[in-house]
């Protein structure tokens, strides 16, 4: 009888509409099979790393769309790294390891690496700081390297959210002393490597020894020789304690100035040309000091250009090269274009794409510094002239284009051994300010953190010079017009002729992938590294890259056949008629998204035909290596 009135309310009434309030935590759909799955996902700490707080049922979306689709798992912070630990890493443990980076992972970030942290309040975004009265429902981290990380804490308990957010906030925000930085505690708990062969492991270059192993594999024993004048660091703090200079070089020399005015090599060619950096001295009103630094200036000129050493050729980076201010503007504009939360802000910046990266003059500020390293390597491997490197400190584009050239230059420096002990030379021993370019102490924001500067979303005023970008084209563009893109680019700083004649004439014979390496460096040529920053689309980055590797290879298999399907058209056609067909992706007035190669061709659309919800229309289909193939009309592209 209670069943009745409950269920029925009299015979003659209408039903009631079906209702039902779920009361099941999505979380707890799966209890069991969650609980199994957590015990098997572990925190991997490393030596002397510690857990300070953590937080359960964290849901990571995999992308910030209306699906809110995700992974739960847990969120921890170290002394060291933020970590999410998903219910869905234990399968991947069971895969492929060789790959798997032994010291991060792919949901790891470390504290230096968090750019900013925002909090959603009611649909809202805000930036966390300092104490606070609400704790947000979502957690979203902008990261140095361009990551965007979404994780929603409305299923976790209360207080592990103030916890996890807090201790976030505390230890990427706090100002630290240098002895409470991670290094020293993971160099006193980590075990000291006893190898001693440096053909097996990096060269720290921290004895004598290291630095005559290095003078001995270049061959560059014969005129430069590894000083101790600076052990304990006498002279001072700013040079590592073992360095190598010219031979006729004399200690007394050496310790003038404070460690400036030091010609410190850093890499010698197989013609016996080397690669040296100078501080250079600080600049002086007083003419007897003025006088002093000239004679000891032309004395060292002196000694490094008499024989048997080359010409020298001398680079001031101090005032004909970029500046440093440059860079950090460039950069500031740039990471705009990735750290994007929502659909919206991608569509927005996708219409000015081309524009709005060009705006940045971050690509131009890759090419330029490549354009140098080339122009130094020309000067050493066509001219045989030594290449002296000088700056104010010689520790920020010394430090680059010495690396950039040993890498273009030196087959050893392209090896895993060999590049980790060329960053630890160039960048660590060459004395490099870590702790002021990236704000490790986090004592000021104004070396690193530009926080106001923004992207216009509209059309900006054209700059006087030409563009980076002659239009919003790609490199395809220019194979398909069979033309080459340099000569359609009046660039403002042309090609010295020499350097042109060395640069065409590398490129014009088959690639020695174990001697010298010169990348392209015409404007269209720097492109943004995608498959690393790729805009909007995590599911690109993971590893292996899924479905998405897989997509981007049959794109590239669909290039190179049409490529072949040219070759062999121009066999069978004359010149004239080649011109008369225009090739079928310009028939089509084919525009490329920023998306390409990962999204198709489209016409008269500002967005790309296969947008990022489209990948998900993958998930339901069967593995694209088990599908029957198909034809493909390019002209329908």
């Amino acid at each position: 009888m209670l069943g009745k009135g409950v269920v029925g309310g009299g015979g003659g009434t209408k039903a009631p509409k079906p209702s039902f309030v779920s009361y099941v935590r999505p979380e707890e759909i799966h209890t069991n099979e969650k609980e199994v799955t957590e015990k098997e996902v572990t925190l991997h700490l490393l030596p002397g790393e510690h857990l300070l707080c953590e937080a359960n049922t964290v849901l990571k979306y995999v992308q910030e769309d209306s699906c809110q689709r995700g992974v739960y798992g847990r969120l921890v912070c170290t002394d060291f790294k933020i970590a999410f630990l998903g219910d869905d890493e234990s399968a991947l443990d069971n895969g492929e390891t060789q790959f798997k980076n032994k010291v991060m992972g792919e949901n790891d970030i470390t504290l230096h690496c968090v750019d900013q942290i925002y909090g959603v309040f009611d649909e809202k975004k805000k930036i966390l700081s300092g104490q606070l009265k609400k704790y947000p429902e979502k957690l979203i981290i902008h990261c140095k390297d361009l990551r965007v990380f979404h994780f929603c804490l409305r299923y976790t308990k209360e207080e592990e959210v103030k916890r996890i957010v807090c201790g976030i906030i505390h230890h990427t925000q706090t100002s630290i002393l240098l002895k409470r930085l991670f290094l020293f505690s993971y160099a006193t708990a980590a075990q000291n490597n006893t190898a001693t062969d440096p053909k097996n492991q990096t060269v720290m270059f921290e004895t004598l020894k290291d630095w005559c192993w290095e003078l001995e594999r270049t061959k560059g024993n014969v005129k430069y020789k590894a000083v101790s004048v600076n052990e304990g660091y006498r002279i001072s703090e700013r040079l590592p304690a073992y360095f190598v200079v010219p031979t006729p070089l004399l200690e007394e020399d050496m310790q003038r100035f404070q460690g400036h005015n030091i010609p410190i090599w850093c890499w010698s060619c197989h013609n016996g040309s080397a690669l040296l950096k100078m501080s250079a001295l600080p600049k002086e009103q007083d003419d007897g000091v003025l006088q002093i630094q000239k004679s000891a200036l032309d004395g060292i000129y002196k000694i490094i250009h008499r024989p048997p050493y080359e010409i020298v050729k001398t680079e001031d980076l101090s005032s004909n090269f970029i500046s440093l201010q440059e860079i950090q503007t460039a950069y500031s504009k740039f990471k705009q274009l990735f750290l994007i939360d929502n659909s919206t802000e991608f569509w927005d910046t996708d219409i000015k794409w081309f524009s709005l990266l060009e705006n940045s003059s971050w690509l131009d500020i890759i090419r330029r510094c490549l354009k140098k390293a080339i122009e130094i390597i020309e000067c050493m491997e066509a001219q045989n002239m030594n290449v002296l490197l000088l700056e104010e400190n010689a520790s920020d584009f010394c430090c680059l284009l010495s690396s950039l050239v040993q890498v273009m230059m030196d087959p050893h420096c392209r090896t895993k051994i060999g590049f980790q002990s060329l960053i630890q030379k160039e960048w660590v021993m060459g004395g490099h300010c870590f702790l002021d370019r990236c704000n490790h102490l986090r004592q000021s924001d104004k070396e690193e953190h530009q926080r106001q500067l923004s992207l216009p979303l509209t059309q900006s005023k054209s700059s006087p010079k030409r563009g980076f970008f002659r239009e919003e084209t790609d490199h395809l563009i220019k194979n398909l017009l069979g033309k080459r893109i340099s000569k359609l680019i009046n660039s403002s700083d042309e090609l010295q002729d020499n350097f042109r004649e060395f640069y065409d004439s590398w490129h014009s014979k088959p690639t020695d992938y174990h001697g010298l390496l010169l990348p392209r460096v015409e404007g269209p040529e720097i492109k943004v590294w995608a498959q690393r920053y790729l805009r909007w689309i995590p599911e690109a980055q993971i590893p292996g890259g899924g479905r998405m590797a897989t997509m981007s290879k049959l794109l590239e298999m669909m290039e190179e056949v049409q490529s072949l399907q040219e070759k062999i058209d121009e066999r069978h056609h004359s010149q004239e008629a080649l011109q008369a067909e225009a090739p079928c992706l310009l028939r089509n007035s084919a525009r490329l998204s920023s998306l390409f190669p990962f999204a198709l061709l489209q016409r008269h659309s500002s967005k790309p035909v296969l947008p990022t919800s489209g990948w998900k229309a993958l998930e339901d289909e069967e593995d694209l290596a088990k599908r029957e193939d198909e034809f493909v009309d390019l002209g329908d592209v």
